[in-house]
């Protein structure tokens, strides 16, 4: 909502000609971008030498730090100390790269690059590839930045834009807002192109480490985002990497060095980027190997080995697809360098059954369309301003008793988005609560991803299932999420703001989202299961009380009958059968309606005792208002 200015009669308002400085960032794998929108034109601000991009690479040396091309000037001579597609690795773990015959790590638990100016961790690396850029827009623009939108992969995580985030801080940027990659670039497009109203669009995004489809639907000015799909993990370094490998092979070098193995990757990289125009390209080798000076690789021999790669993300546009229930799409836009590969280009162009947009600069219209919204972020109010309405990739629930999942926010909602629901105790007298939150598509917390865990303290004692506890999941407008939860007669209060200690693995979002789809079925059964397990363990602890308690009520042959329902019904819970768990549930309970309306009357004479008609009438008088 835009609020009016409200001014005397026959006085204006007055001008407002104070524009605050905002800027969009493109944080790329391989190359990194600053946009800026003044209102009236778009501007990807160059260097001093005319470059739009910024290579995401820093030299560390002993006594310096290089960024950008001169970092790349010492990959060849101290390849360790010169940190490339650092991106990919914000907010993983360790682990995920210990065999990674590409990455040189320092000693330690944590996720460090071994340099001369000692260990430099993923974080401090983009964070001097944006001190770069920030650097580099402030004397152009002749005024401090006032704050920025900074593009990620759709797919990125909590951590991973946590660090993303931490980044920014280190590089003295105030972020504004995090912006999914496609949604940045469905903003420039739809905002350049005025978009059809209600037409859908099909982001395809392969950069140089990470792949994103998103489809999105635009109507009066609103981008919704109808769903998401891609690998946090896939990209054009794939590219590189086997072509490397082939390089490689082609040299007969079966044990290379890292040395080698960096001269080839930057081999790789040129011979792709020739391949784009070229049908073929002859690489010198001299310092590869000693056999052989020259080698040629065909723009076919590229093609066969990245179409697995390809196929990757067409088989994620397929799923996305689906997701969204959208048979085809009005328009395909093509973002990240990779996408200038023809061979993707044509499988995109055969998936969609129509040919991609192109007009704007795949490298630049990312950084284009983060600029647009930081402008308006940032409170300079343009007529073409839009509405960006994401979605969160997979659902986020909580464990409940028996360790199922209860779903608070189902994946493809839009964001920000706030959710509440109301728990109870599962047993008499519990105090205490470990809220447990969850990631995924199962229905087992077992089957799920674990992100954080919290305890919610100072519940009155009372019954089970008498406590009235509020859990709210809220995601904000950069997919961060908070869950808070309320014990509603006390006011007791916890909350937590999840920061996983790592990010997802490679393909392990593409493969929880497959998962769920594969054991649908078996998910569902195992979830009536434990259901109806969760039901009537709840139903016999309550009857144990009750005897325990009132036992007395019953003549010998009502006890014995109950307790052989009861017997019955704990046989049938050591089988795998929910319909027949819940018969028996069903069966107990009705063998109890007596014993319990007993109970009730015992209960309502033990309040009364002692108690005057006169008072129950005199109260029955004031409750009617008499």
């Amino acid at each position: 909502m835009v609020l009016l200015q409200i001014a005397e009669p026959g006085a204006g308002p007055e001008p407002n000609t104070q524009r605050k400085v905002a800027v969009g960032i493109d944080l790329g794998t391989t190359n990194s971008l600053i946009a800026h929108f003044d209102g009236a034109s778009l501007q990807v601000l160059q260097d001093g030498s005319g470059n739009p991009s910024l290579p995401s690479v820093v030299y560390f040396g002993a006594s310096d730090v290089r960024i950008g091309q001169a970092a790349m000037a010492q990959a060849s001579a101290e390849p360790a100390n010169t940190i490339a597609s650092a991106k990919r690795m914000l907010g993983r773990a360790r682990g995920e790269f210990e065999d990674d015959p590409y990455v040189t790590l320092a000693p330690g638990d944590t996720l460090a690059f071994a340099t001369a100016a000692g260990a430099k961790t993923p974080v401090e690396v983009a964070a001097a590839i944006l001190a770069a850029l920030r650097e580099r827009a402030e004397p152009q623009l002749d005024a401090p930045i006032s704050g920025a939108v900074i593009t990620v992969p759709a797919y990125f995580d909590d951590a991973q834009r946590q660090a993303t985030r931490q980044a920014a801080e280190l590089a003295g940027i105030k972020v504004l807002r995090l912006l999914n990659e496609p949604t940045a670039a469905a903003v420039a497009y739809g905002l350049d192109e005025q978009a059809e109203e209600s037409s859908v669009l099909a982001v395809y995004d392969l950069g140089g480490g990470t792949f994103d489809i998103s489809l999105l639907r635009m109507r009066k000015g609103i981008f919704e985002v109808l769903a998401t799909g891609g690998d946090s993990a896939l990209g054009g370094d794939d590219f590189d990497r086997a072509l490397a490998d082939h390089i490689l092979a082609e040299l007969a070098l079966a044990n290379p060095s890292s040395t080698q193995r960096r001269k080839a990757l930057q081999s790789a990289r040129d011979a792709k980027e020739a391949l784009t125009e070229q049908e073929s390209v002859t690489l010198d080798v001299s310092d590869l190997a000693e056999a052989l000076s020259e080698i040629t690789i065909d723009r076919s021999v590229l093609e066969s080995l990245i179409a697995p790669f390809i196929e990757r993300t067409l088989h994620a546009c397929r799923e996305t697809l689906a997701d969204a229930e959208v048979a085809a799409v009005d328009r395909v836009v093509l973002v990240g360098g990779s996408t200038r590969t023809p061979a993707v280009r044509q499988a995109v162009a055969e998936c969609f059954g129509l040919e991609p947009l192109c007009s704007l600069d795949p490298d630049q219209v990312v950084a284009m369309g983060a600029a647009r919204q930081a402008d308006i972020l940032v409170g300079n109010r343009a007529g073409d301003e839009a509405l960006l309405l994401d979605v969160i990739p997979l659902s986020l629930g909580l464990e409940t008793y028996g360790g199922l999942v209860e779903r608070i926010i189902d994946r493809n909602s839009t964001i920000p988005v706030a959710r509440a629901q109301e728990f109870t105790t599962a047993r008499d007298g519990q105090t205490g609560l470990i809220v447990h939150v969850v990631q995924g598509e199962r229905e087992r917390v077992e089957d799920c991803r674990s992100l954080a865990q919290f305890e919610l303290k100072g519940i009155p004692p009372m019954v089970a299932g008498a406590a009235r506890i509020e859990v709210t999941f809220r995601v904000d407008a950069d997919g961060i999420l908070e869950v808070t939860a309320l014990e509603q007669e006390t006011g007791a209060r916890s909350d937590v703001v999840v920061k996983p200690a790592f990010g997802l693995s490679e393909g392990q979002i593409t493969e929880m989202l497959k998962a769920g789809y594969e054991h649908a079925g078996e998910d569902m059964q195992a979830r009536k299961l434990g259901e109806a397990q969760v039901e009537a363990e709840g139903l016999l602890a309550g009857l144990r009380a009750a005897l325990a308690k009132d036992g007395d009520l019953l003549s010998d042959a009502e006890l014995r009958d109950l307790e052989q329902n009861a017997a019955a019904l704990e046989a049938v819970m050591a089988g795998n059968q929910p319909e027949a768990i819940r018969d028996a549930t069903e069966s107990l309970g009705r063998a109890t309606e007596t014993f319990a309306a007993r109970r009730m009357d015992r209960s309502i004479q033990a309040a009364l005792q002692g108690v005057a008609i006169t008072d129950l009438e005199s109260d029955q008088e004031q409750g009617d208002g008499r």
